[in-house]
This record gives structure tokens, sequence and C-alpha cells, in this order.
């Protein structure tokens, strides 16, 4: 990469906001960090225009494009529709074979549909879809970080994740994944870089090892 400032898109997961990435720092004299944020997406909107909604949000040229969980299955689609300088994705997955068995089973029964999402302003549930059952005891400490509590668009979520189909990935695709991921097993996951006793939530409690390490990632 040149010498010039680099702009750093971060995408946060489902029904979550920006605040998820307030204790990432980058070196201010290479990166220009810019956070995206969910919208409603319209009835009946597909993933893929949804990302390519998203991307006129980007205001650079080949901009790196980093997403956690949800947000890391949606800049693999805008990479589709824009040019990147890379992709790094968190606490995600790259391919429909990384899919913990519980959701690949809901693909085909439609279990999903049955989750009562219609009570998004319950925390508690709230909580169990965007962080996973690890963070439970701790409900309070997460209200700040979800953003979107809306019906619609937890159910639309969901169901992007269940149908996640990507059966190939750019060889330059960066995974960065915990150890102890309970929403994506590691055991499912391939080919990425493994954040020892990291969490789904590792982005927000391990900011400190990203902010030590994602200047050389994004660089190298």
């Amino acid at each position: 990469m040149s010498n010039t400032i680099i702009p750093v898109y971060f995408m946060p997961g489902m029904a979550t906001g920006p605040s998820i990435f307030k204790n990432i720092e980058l070196p201010k004299d290479k990166f220009e960090i810019h956070l995206l944020e969910w919208f409603i997406p319209e009835t009946g909107m597909t993933f893929e225009a949804y990302a390519d909604r998203m991307c006129s949000q980007i205001r650079h040229e080949k901009p790196v494009l980093i997403g956690v969980s949800l947000g890391g299955l949606l800049v693999q689609e805008m990479a589709k529709h824009i040019k990147t300088e890379k992709v790094i994705i968190i606490s995600s997955i790259k391919l429909k074979s990384e899919l913990p068995k519980r959701l690949l089973f809901a693909r085909y029964t439609k279990i999903h549909k049955l989750l009562p999402t219609g009570l998004v302003n319950n925390l508690e549930l709230l909580v169990k879809y965007a962080f996973g059952d690890v963070v439970t005891k701790r409900i309070e400490l997460y209200e700040e970080y979800l953003a979107v509590r809306d019906k619609y668009y937890i159910d639309w979520c969901i169901d992007k994740i269940v149908h996640w189909s990507q059966i190939s990935y750019d060889s330059d695709l960066i995974h960065i994944h915990g150890e102890n991921d309970a929403v994506f097993p590691i055991q499912y996951i391939k080919n990425c870089l493994i954040v020892p006793k990291g969490t789904h939530t590792m982005i927000i409690h391990r900011y400190k090892w990203f902010n030590e390490r994602l200047p050389a990632i994004i660089l190298e």
C-alpha cells in the first residue's frame, strides 16, 4: 500500500451500532476510520441489494472493509460491488460450510421462522440474538451497543444468516476468529487467524489485541 492515508470502514454485527468499535484505534497518520450503520431493509430486499445500497455510503476508492459477525457477511457482499484494498471479517463466516449445524438445520426446517423476534424490546432476547448466550449474565452492559430493535430487520437478518450460501471466497480475504466463539464455533471455521480465548464479542472486550495487530494486518 502507498503512504497515503488508508480509509478503513467498519461494519458492526446484527442489531449493533458503531459503538462496538468505540475502543478501536488505528494510527491517524496512516488510517482514517469510518463507521457504517445498519438501515431497515425494504420489504423483500435481497442481501445483494442491501449490500449495493450500503456501498453508497463508501466515499473512497478501494477502501479497507472490516465487518463483524453478520457485518462480515455484508462486507464480503459489498466487495462484489466495489473495488477494495482489503476485506477483513471478524467473528464471522466466509462459507456456508462454516455455519454451525443448528443453523443448517434451521435452513431446511425453517424453524427460525418461529423465533419470537416480535419481542425485540426484550433486552435479554435481543442480546442473545446479537451476541450469543455467553453474555446473558451481563446483559445490562450490552444495552449501549444495541442500535436496531425493529422486528422486520431482526427477522431479515436471521434469514440472511441461515441462508448464507457462499461456496467460495477471495483468497485475499482475512478472517479473524475467536477460539471460544459461541455463535460460530471455531470447529467449523477454516483458514483463519485465531484469537486465543476470543469470544463472539471480542471486538468489544479484546480491543487491545485488535489495536496492536490490525495496522500490520491491514498493511501486510
